[in-house]
């Protein structure tokens, strides 16, 4: 340490030494190197100045900055910063559910504060192990809702899964900010609630037993007033007489039409029932009586066709099948009612056979045409007279029956288990009940105390509307070929055509092709001509 002390004092003292030996002739020289060190300080002050930021952009740099930018292409990334999309997450339902879990449990603890301090230390803990697994499975929850609705067992990589539709689904936003319920649009048919047109039926026989209107397939409504059948062409409106009753000798003087019933698609034959126990058929487009079938002993209320075959029902019960090809058109009866027949309709397959009677029984049968048959059914839960009978159209086991004034119920069945589908009250005499294959719904017609023709909605019997202009009781209905309209008979002497079913155009095309297919198939043969 001394001789590195005594070696720096050498040489601080030698330097000494050396600069006041020199310091005359340096003297010109520190002069000239401070005057430019001042010089070189000046222009690196300039230089620091020109990089400075100024506060405003010069102007002659803006025209230089606006001409040397360039533009982005419209291809290109304009960051490439990454945003997240939170489109799919439901954060509102998530702060609400959350907030409600913590409202509840306020509740809990405000309700259990009068407890002692011991069982509040343990409740405390439990509930908050509950609220911690609560929100735990909330969270779980609205992870899985989030997701697109991916369930909580489905495939790992099926990420846009879509909901199953169940009870168990709920929409959580729209909870939340539904304030009203969502109605579908339903476009409800306009039935007209006044007749389009009203008939004159002078002499209609008031007489709730009696079948005295039917409409053809070729457009023909026969009408029975009295003691002659009278026709009225639905698209021109004329009418004609088809027959009278005075006009045959041997007609007893006090005799009258009890029925009429077409005989389908098969030709123009009308059949006739009078009291005089007679069945009559004629030819409408000759005008000529074919041929007279007596094998009852009392009126014959009720006819009903099914193919060839001609059944009727009288006043004794009884119900006769008649084969209108052969000269013994009586080829069996049927036994099972003990009063009057005033129900009668085979199915539209020709399986079945449907009965009603004065007795309140309702009886279906097969088509089996020997004497030793026995009905399939016998429905007793009538407590009156049965004269509507009537098959779906579209469903051949199902039958539809209505009661008398004292019962004034209408029963649907199955006749495959003789069960009651559908009962509905409507407190009326039923006399009539036909179905609309197209609208999926029934019409009933009644006579005391309403007076009236109803719609029902088939399978839940729902009211549709209720036709009012009848100021008697309606005795009878008949559909139209194309099923747009319904002819009504009452006691108060009128006919009164309602379009209740009508079709939009759509409906109407593909009916008419249906025809079209129906008529290429059919045989063009006549059933006239087999007839003796």
């Amino acid at each position: 340490m001394e001789n590195y002390y005594s070696k720096k004092t050498s040489y601080s003292s030698s330097s000494q030494k050396s600069s006041l030996s020199f310091a005359t002739p340096c003297v010109s020289n520190l002069m000239l190197s401070k005057k430019n060190l001042n010089l070189n300080n000046k222009k690196m002050g300039l230089q620091h100045s020109a990089f400075k930021t100024p506060n405003k952009t010069p102007l002659h740099l803006k025209q230089v900055s606006l001409s040397s930018k360039k533009k982005t292409p419209l291809g290109g990334l304009l960051n490439d910063r990454y945003i997240p999309n939170r489109m799919g997450s439901n954060m509102e339902a998530s702060y609400h559910l959350l907030r409600s879990i913590s409202q509840k449990e306020n509740q809990n603890a405000n309700n259990t504060s009068n407890t002692t301090i011991n069982s509040e230390s343990n409740t405390n803990a439990n509930s908050n192990d509950n609220t911690g697994n609560q929100i735990d499975n909330i969270k779980r929850k609205l992870i899985i809702d989030t997701c697109n609705g991916i369930q909580e067992k489905s495939k790992i990589l099926q990420i846009h899964s879509k909901p199953e539709p169940g009870a168990e689904y709920v929409d959580n936003m729209k909870s939340l900010y539904t304030t009203a319920k969502e109605t579908k649009k339903v476009t409800q048919r306009v039935i007209p609630s006044t007749p389009e047109r009203i008939l004159d039926a002078p002499e209609f026989r008031d007489d709730y037993y009696l079948n005295l209107i039917d409409w053809s397939s070729n457009n023909f409504l026969a009408v029975a007033l009295n003691r002659e059948v009278y026709l009225w062409k639905a698209p021109g409106g004329e009418i004609s007489q088809l027959m009278s009753m005075d006009d045959s000798a041997s007609s007893d003087q006090t005799g009258y039409i009890t029925s009429t019933a077409w005989i389908g698609n098969k030709g123009p034959i009308l059949a006739i029932g009078n009291s005089n126990s007679i069945v009559e058929l004629w030819d409408v487009n000759r005008q000529t009586r074919i041929r007279n079938m007596k094998s009852h002993t009392s009126r014959v209320g009720c006819l009903s066709w099914n193919q060839h075959v001609l059944t009727s029902g009288s006043r004794t019960g009884e119900i006769h099948h008649h084969d209108v090809r052969v000269k013994n058109h009586h080829v069996s009866s049927l036994k099972a009612h003990d009063q009057e027949v005033c129900g009668l309709k085979w199915s539209a397959d020709g399986r079945h056979l449907a009965s009603g009677g004065n007795d309140n029984l309702v009886a279906v049968w097969d088509n089996n045409m020997s004497h030793e048959s026995t009905p399939l059914h016998a429905f007793r839960e009538h407590k009156a007279a049965v004269k509507a009978v009537s098959w779906c159209p579209w469903q051949s086991n199902i039958l539809a029956t209505g009661g008398g004034t004292t019962d004034g119920k209408i029963r649907i069945w199955n006749v495959y288990n003789g069960s009651i589908l559908q009962t509905q009250d409507v407190k009326s005499q039923i006399s009539c009940i036909l179905w609309s294959k197209e609208h999926r719904e029934l019409i009933s017609s009644h006579g005391f105390q309403m007076n009236q023709l109803t719609v029902w909605r088939y399978q839940d019997m729902t009211k549709v509307c209720d036709l009012m202009g009848h100021t008697n009781r309606v005795l009878m209905m008949a559909m139209s070929p194309d099923s747009d309209m319904v002819v009504s008979a009452g006691a108060d002497e009128t006919l009164r055509l309602w379009r209740c079913f009508g079709l939009n155009d759509k409906q109407k095309k593909a009916r008419e092709t249906l025809k079209l297919e129906h008529k290429k198939s059919a045989s063009c043969t006549s059933l006239s001509r087999c007839i003796r």
